[in-house]
């Protein structure tokens, strides 16, 4: 017999999570800082999986168990920060132990009037995996620390136009030195993405060998993260930070050399060249190589004979 899929809860306001929790009343009906480093927070009482619709900022600073994304439990590392977009299921933890850690929640319609409602949609790591989490430093945590602290404070204390401008700015900042923070990440597992280059390369490369193109068109960026087990945001800011190009801008390069390889060796037609490599009109493979190179595929040609 099939077990049963547990049923997905959507969450709609802040007040239902604080009830949920068995706390008091948030202070503002459209943010709330669950402080869960001074006094203990059973999240297990939170449904087994449920959606929010709201922005949502973990810094777990200590957990025992597994905590759960989609429908899968991960074990999660100590000082690590996970952000979540609206509506992407999320759950509680497996167990509960003396978890430590805050949680920022954020009804996007808190950041009304402010370029942040906007520029926020605009963070990659919003969409990143679970396992894709920012794992800090100890120098990092003391400055996440101090930015929940702040926002804490101003949402402890009455709530005003000044406090709502200061605590939009302490979202922002956090969401920037998060941006730096992931950066850092990136460069120290260097080692690791190295070999990312070279894996992609070769994927890239049997794509085009085994006839790929022809039936199932060009390479996409789902395509290379499904491969590599990364989501396609982590994969292009993990490429970006190594070259300057994202995942996109790679898979371009690689029909690019690929078109130069044809156009240099065999005799096949500009167009039998562009639906070789997975172009389903060849006005767009034109498109793309005069873009990339500064002259047509034909004008190319020409030069190399």
């Amino acid at each position: 017999m099939k077990s049963k899929m547990p049923k997905v809860i959507k969450l709609e306001s802040i007040s239902e999570i604080h009830r949920l929790l068995g706390l008091s009343s948030p202070m503002h009906p459209l943010i709330s800082l669950i402080d869960a480093t001074k006094s203990k927070i059973d999240m297990s009482r939170l449904p087994e999986s449920y959606f929010l619709i709201f922005y949502k900022i973990s810094f777990i600073t200590k957990l025992h168990g597994k905590f759960k994304y989609g429908q899968a439990y991960y074990d999660f590392d100590e000082g690590s920060l996970l952000f979540t977009a609206p509506n992407q299921i999320i759950g509680g933890t497996e167990k509960y132990e003396d978890n430590e850690g805050y949680s920022l929640i954020i009804h996007p319609d808190f950041l009304q009037g402010y370029p942040l409602l906007r520029k926020i949609k605009t963070y990659s790591f919003f969409s990143y995996d679970i396992n894709e989490a920012l794992h800090l430093s100890e120098k990092e945590k003391t400055t996440m620390f101090s930015i929940f602290n702040i926002i804490g404070e101003e949402l402890n204390s009455r709530i005003d136009n000044f406090s709502h401008e200061l605590v939009i700015s302490q979202i922002e900042l956090l969401l920037n030195y998060a941006k730096r923070f992931y950066k850092r990440q990136f460069l120290t597992r260097q080692a690791i993405q190295g070999k990312l280059l070279t894996q992609i390369e070769n994927l890239l490369d049997d794509y085009f060998q085994e006839e790929n193109p022809i039936r199932q068109g060009i390479p996409t960026v789902q395509y290379l993260s499904d491969q590599l087990h990364y989501t396609p945001n982590y994969l292009s800011d993990m490429l970006r930070s190594l070259t300057g190009l994202n995942a996109q801008q790679h898979i371009h390069q690689k029909l690019i050399d690929k078109s130069k390889e044809l156009l240099s060796s065999t005799n096949m037609t500009i167009s039998e060249v562009a639906y070789k490599l997975g172009f389903e009109h060849p006005q767009s493979f034109s498109r793309l190589f005069k873009m990339k190179t500064e002259i047509s595929p034909l004008q190319f040609r020409s030069a190399f004979n």
